[in-house]
């Protein structure tokens, strides 16, 4: 957040507030954001059914960010630390049987990671991963909570094995959610704090890449799929000022700006996480 829009925020957080209190943290914008959903029975063992990585950075609400299941950009001294912190996580919330979904903030420069967000239930998250995985998330917390443990229950996908092994994805999965601003005139499609959309797709592909396009072909918005259409923007200053100002279109501007052989030194430093920038001749 810039040093003049921190006024503004303050001011609508203290008006919205019924105590008129505000809470100030350490601002993490900029940074990766990640979810872990995780099970566990009553004997503490604890399974990881999915990691989920949002392609917008922190600072874009979860629910207004393109999402990508498995994580794609985590260097695997990464991600195991997040799988330790994520269970230690939910075993420090007490003795408890069931679901829950932590989520994560990474600093890209040297990986260090902070807990922004425990929830010890079933999330709406947990309705992606299930779908992406295959495994009935909801179904089998249901269980736990009442007792059964994860080797006593059977894996809905093998049948053979128990619900103790993790789900295993030889696929990719891109949640894209969807904006319908043309019904309320007037109303800003800058995206950030605050989630505007009002639904979403899921696409599956064999590759970040494929997923994506099927995800952007899904969406209903007068656009054929990721630059299947030709319609680009041509003005620089245009497509820079809507990269840094995030709305409903960025990923269509994030297209553009990869077709340039010549990146501008702003727009090659946009954080977003684009697992398929480095195949782009491929996606585009």
């Amino acid at each position: 957040m810039k040093e003049e829009e921190f006024d503004e925020a303050l001011k609508n957080g203290l008006n919205a507030s019924p105590t008129h209190e505000v809470l100030v943290e350490k601002a993490v914008l900029g940074w990766k954001e990640f979810e872990l959903e995780l099970l566990r029975d009553k004997l503490d063992n604890v399974v990881i059914i999915c990691t989920v990585e949002n392609v917008d950075p922190m600072g874009i609400h979860t629910g207004d960010s393109i999402t990508v299941a498995p994580a794609m950009t985590l260097s695997d001294t990464a991600y195991q630390d997040m799988r330790n912190q994520a269970i230690l996580i939910m075993r420090a919330l007490g003795n408890f049987a069931g679901g829950c979904n932590v989520q994560f903030a990474q600093n890209p420069e040297n990986e260090k990671l902070i807990a922004i967000e425990v929830n010890p239930r079933v999330s709406r998250s947990s309705a992606l991963a299930s779908k992406a995985t295959g495994y009935p998330i909801a179904k089998i917390a249901a269980k736990l909570a009442i007792g059964y443990t994860l080797d006593e229950l059977k894996n809905q996908i093998t049948k053979t094995t128990s619900a103790y092994f993790e789900p295993t994805l030889d696929y990719v999965i891109v949640k894209m959610p969807r904006w319908n601003f043309d019904k309320f005139h007037g109303a800003d499609h800058r995206l950030g704090l605050q989630m505007k959309s009002v639904g979403e797709v899921m696409a599956i592909g064999r590759s970040f890449n494929e997923a994506l396009q099927k995800a952007c072909q899904s969406q209903e918005n007068n656009r054929t799929g990721l630059g299947a259409d030709k319609k680009e923007w041509l003005r620089t200053d245009d497509i820079m000022e809507r990269l840094e100002k995030v709305s409903d279109d960025r990923i269509y501007r994030v297209k553009t700006r990869c077709g340039w052989v010549f990146l501008p030194k702003r727009c090659r430093n946009s954080p977003v996480s684009m697992p398929g920038l480095s195949a782009r001749s491929k996606t585009w």
